[in-house]
């Protein structure tokens, strides 16, 4: 029950999480980058790679972080085991 309870009314993770979804959108807007700008590079190097069977496609991961003062593009595209 109190799993439940945090679940369903933890604050402070929404806050959290609506606060990480506001730096993105305004990161884009600084940079001048449209809003589903990760997901379609994403989409991208998921087509692009599909090709090399070396490549975990289903985990690639793409973001837009912000390190010190500066945003930087991450990008990880793992090998398969």
């Amino acid at each position: 029950m109190n799993m439940l309870w945090e679940l369903l009314f933890n604050r402070n993770k929404s806050k959290d999480e609506a606060k990480k979804r506001l730096t993105l959108v305004l990161s884009y807007e600084r940079r001048g980058l449209p809003p589903n700008f990760v997901e379609s590079l994403k989409n991208d190097l998921i087509s692009v790679f599909s090709k090399y069977p070396q490549f975990e496609i289903r985990k690639i991961e793409v973001d837009i972080k912000r390190e010190e003062g500066f945003d930087e593009l991450w990008i990880s595209i793992p090998f398969k085991q």
